[in-house]
Protein backbone atom coordinates (compact mmCIF):
# COMPACT_ATOMS: atom_id res chain seq x y z
CA UNK A 1 0.00 0.00 0.00
CA UNK A 2 1.40 3.42 -0.97
CA UNK A 3 1.95 6.22 1.54
CA UNK A 4 -0.96 8.21 0.06
CA UNK A 5 -3.27 5.18 0.31
CA UNK A 6 -2.23 4.73 3.96
CA UNK A 7 -2.93 8.41 4.57
CA UNK A 8 -6.35 8.18 2.92
CA UNK A 9 -7.11 5.08 5.03
CA UNK A 10 -6.94 7.03 8.30
CA UNK A 11 -10.27 7.91 9.88
CA UNK A 12 -11.36 10.53 12.38
CA UNK A 13 -10.94 9.37 15.95
CA UNK A 14 -8.41 6.66 15.10
CA UNK A 15 -5.82 6.48 17.88
CA UNK A 16 -2.16 5.96 17.04
CA UNK A 17 0.88 5.69 19.34
CA UNK A 18 3.83 7.77 18.19
CA UNK A 19 6.70 5.57 17.02
CA UNK A 20 9.32 8.26 17.69
CA UNK A 21 9.66 11.84 18.89
CA UNK A 22 8.16 14.04 16.18
CA UNK A 23 8.17 17.74 15.31
CA UNK A 24 4.60 18.98 14.79
CA UNK A 25 2.97 22.34 14.12
CA UNK A 26 0.71 23.44 16.97
CA UNK A 27 -2.82 24.50 15.98
CA UNK A 28 -3.74 27.38 15.93
CA UNK A 29 -0.42 28.95 16.94
CA UNK A 30 1.73 27.72 14.05
CA UNK A 31 4.72 27.01 16.30
CA UNK A 32 6.79 23.85 15.94
CA UNK A 33 7.01 21.66 19.03
CA UNK A 34 8.02 18.05 19.66
CA UNK A 35 5.61 15.34 20.79
CA UNK A 36 7.40 12.46 22.56
CA UNK A 37 7.57 8.85 21.43
CA UNK A 38 4.78 6.60 22.78
CA UNK A 39 2.31 9.50 23.10
CA UNK A 40 -1.11 8.48 21.80
CA UNK A 41 -2.68 10.85 19.28
CA UNK A 42 -6.14 10.83 17.79
CA UNK A 43 -6.61 11.52 14.06
CA UNK A 44 -8.79 14.57 13.35
CA UNK A 45 -8.29 14.98 9.59
CA UNK A 46 -6.00 13.46 6.95
CA UNK A 47 -5.91 15.71 3.89
CA UNK A 48 -3.27 16.65 1.37
CA UNK A 49 0.04 15.38 2.67
CA UNK A 50 -0.58 16.15 6.36
CA UNK A 51 -2.55 14.76 9.27
CA UNK A 52 -4.23 16.85 11.98
CA UNK A 53 -4.11 15.07 15.33
CA UNK A 54 -5.29 15.71 18.87
CA UNK A 55 -3.11 15.08 21.91
CA UNK A 56 -3.99 16.01 25.50
CA UNK A 57 -6.71 18.42 24.41
CA UNK A 58 -4.60 20.25 21.82
CA UNK A 59 -4.41 20.01 18.05
CA UNK A 60 -1.28 19.51 15.95
CA UNK A 61 -0.36 19.11 12.29
CA UNK A 62 1.95 16.24 11.33
CA UNK A 63 3.61 16.86 7.97
CA UNK A 64 4.02 14.14 5.35
CA UNK A 65 7.78 13.78 5.89
CA UNK A 66 7.02 12.81 9.52
CA UNK A 67 4.23 10.30 8.91
CA UNK A 68 6.56 7.47 9.95
CA UNK A 69 6.06 8.72 13.51
CA UNK A 70 2.41 7.62 13.11
CA UNK A 71 3.47 4.19 11.85
CA UNK A 72 2.84 5.12 8.21
CA UNK A 73 5.24 5.47 5.33
CA UNK A 74 6.77 8.95 5.31
CA UNK A 75 6.16 11.03 2.22
CA UNK A 76 9.29 12.43 0.60
CA UNK A 77 9.76 16.17 1.01
CA UNK A 78 8.59 17.89 -2.16
CA UNK A 79 11.49 19.16 -4.22
CA UNK A 80 12.57 20.28 -7.69
CA UNK A 81 15.65 19.57 -9.78
CA UNK A 82 18.45 22.16 -9.44
CA UNK A 83 17.95 23.31 -13.06
CA UNK A 84 14.18 23.95 -12.74
CA UNK A 85 12.85 26.83 -14.83
CA UNK A 86 10.93 29.78 -13.38
CA UNK A 87 7.70 28.29 -14.77
CA UNK A 88 8.46 24.95 -13.11
CA UNK A 89 9.14 26.69 -9.81
CA UNK A 90 5.86 28.62 -9.97
CA UNK A 91 3.96 25.42 -10.84
CA UNK A 92 5.68 23.72 -7.87
CA UNK A 93 4.58 26.51 -5.51
CA UNK A 94 0.95 26.23 -6.64
CA UNK A 95 1.10 22.42 -6.40
CA UNK A 96 2.33 22.68 -2.80
CA UNK A 97 -0.38 25.22 -1.92
CA UNK A 98 -2.96 22.69 -3.13
CA UNK A 99 -1.73 20.31 -0.42
CA UNK A 100 -2.40 22.86 2.36
CA UNK A 101 -5.68 22.62 4.26
CA UNK A 102 -7.32 24.55 7.03
CA UNK A 103 -7.27 21.84 9.75
CA UNK A 104 -11.04 22.27 10.14
CA UNK A 105 -12.08 22.33 6.46
CA UNK A 106 -11.60 19.38 4.05
CA UNK A 107 -10.83 21.59 1.01
CA UNK A 108 -7.38 22.93 0.06
CA UNK A 109 -6.65 26.64 0.39
CA UNK A 110 -6.43 27.23 -3.38
CA UNK A 111 -9.86 25.70 -4.06
CA UNK A 112 -11.27 27.65 -1.11
CA UNK A 113 -10.16 30.83 -2.87
CA UNK A 114 -7.89 31.87 -0.01
CA UNK A 115 -4.76 32.37 -2.15
CA UNK A 116 -4.84 35.72 -3.95
CA UNK A 117 -1.44 35.48 -5.57
CA UNK A 118 2.10 34.22 -5.65
CA UNK A 119 5.16 36.29 -6.56
CA UNK A 120 8.60 34.79 -7.11
CA UNK A 121 11.64 37.07 -7.08
CA UNK A 122 15.08 35.94 -8.20
CA UNK A 123 18.10 37.05 -6.21
CA UNK A 124 21.50 37.70 -7.78
CA UNK A 125 22.66 34.37 -6.30
CA UNK A 126 19.97 32.57 -8.33
CA UNK A 127 17.90 31.71 -5.26
CA UNK A 128 14.30 32.76 -5.15
CA UNK A 129 12.06 34.40 -2.59
CA UNK A 130 8.41 33.43 -2.75
CA UNK A 131 5.71 35.73 -1.44
CA UNK A 132 2.21 34.30 -1.05
CA UNK A 133 -0.67 36.72 -0.65
CA UNK A 134 -3.64 35.05 0.96
CA UNK A 135 -6.61 35.59 3.21
CA UNK A 136 -8.65 33.60 5.69
CA UNK A 137 -12.35 32.74 5.65
CA UNK A 138 -12.89 35.31 8.42
CA UNK A 139 -10.66 37.97 10.04
CA UNK A 140 -10.99 36.20 13.41
CA UNK A 141 -9.98 32.79 12.01
CA UNK A 142 -7.21 31.44 14.21
CA UNK A 143 -5.76 29.08 11.59
CA UNK A 144 -3.68 31.62 9.67
CA UNK A 145 -0.40 30.84 11.42
CA UNK A 146 -0.86 27.09 10.94
CA UNK A 147 -1.72 27.40 7.25
CA UNK A 148 1.19 29.80 6.69
CA UNK A 149 3.67 27.47 8.47
CA UNK A 150 2.41 24.46 6.50
CA UNK A 151 2.73 26.30 3.16
CA UNK A 152 6.16 27.69 4.05
CA UNK A 153 7.54 24.26 5.04
CA UNK A 154 6.26 22.56 1.89
CA UNK A 155 7.49 25.24 -0.51
CA UNK A 156 10.94 25.33 1.10
CA UNK A 157 11.45 21.77 -0.21
CA UNK A 158 12.74 23.27 -3.46
CA UNK A 159 16.47 24.02 -3.18
CA UNK A 160 16.11 27.14 -5.36
CA UNK A 161 13.73 28.76 -2.86
CA UNK A 162 15.54 30.34 0.06
CA UNK A 163 12.65 32.19 1.73
CA UNK A 164 8.88 32.07 1.77
CA UNK A 165 6.81 34.97 3.05
CA UNK A 166 3.10 34.51 3.61
CA UNK A 167 1.21 37.79 3.77
CA UNK A 168 -2.26 37.38 5.23
CA UNK A 169 -4.54 40.19 4.04
CA UNK A 170 -8.22 40.94 4.44
CA UNK A 171 -8.74 43.24 1.46
CA UNK A 172 -10.57 42.17 -0.53
CA UNK A 173 -12.50 40.20 2.07
CA UNK A 174 -13.05 36.52 1.35
CA UNK A 175 -16.51 35.38 0.27
CA UNK A 176 -17.89 32.02 -0.77
CA UNK A 177 -18.00 33.23 -4.39
CA UNK A 178 -14.19 32.91 -4.39
CA UNK A 179 -14.46 29.14 -3.91
CA UNK A 180 -14.14 26.84 -6.89
CA UNK A 181 -17.18 24.83 -7.94
CA UNK A 182 -15.39 21.70 -6.67
CA UNK A 183 -14.96 23.27 -3.22
CA UNK A 184 -18.62 24.32 -3.10
CA UNK A 185 -19.65 20.79 -4.04
CA UNK A 186 -17.36 19.22 -1.40
CA UNK A 187 -18.78 21.49 1.29
CA UNK A 188 -22.40 21.20 0.11
CA UNK A 189 -22.66 24.92 -0.66
CA UNK A 190 -24.39 24.81 -4.05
Amino acid sequence: MSAMEQLEGLHKGQELPLQRDVAVISIPFGKTITLPEDSVVSVMQAKGSSVSVAHEGRLYLVEGANLDALGLEALPRPTLPEDATDDEIEAFVWEQLRTCFDPEIPVDIVELGLVYGCRIERLISGERIVTIRMTLTAPGCGMGDVIAADARNKILGAPQISQVHVDIVFDPPWSREMMSDEAKLELGMF
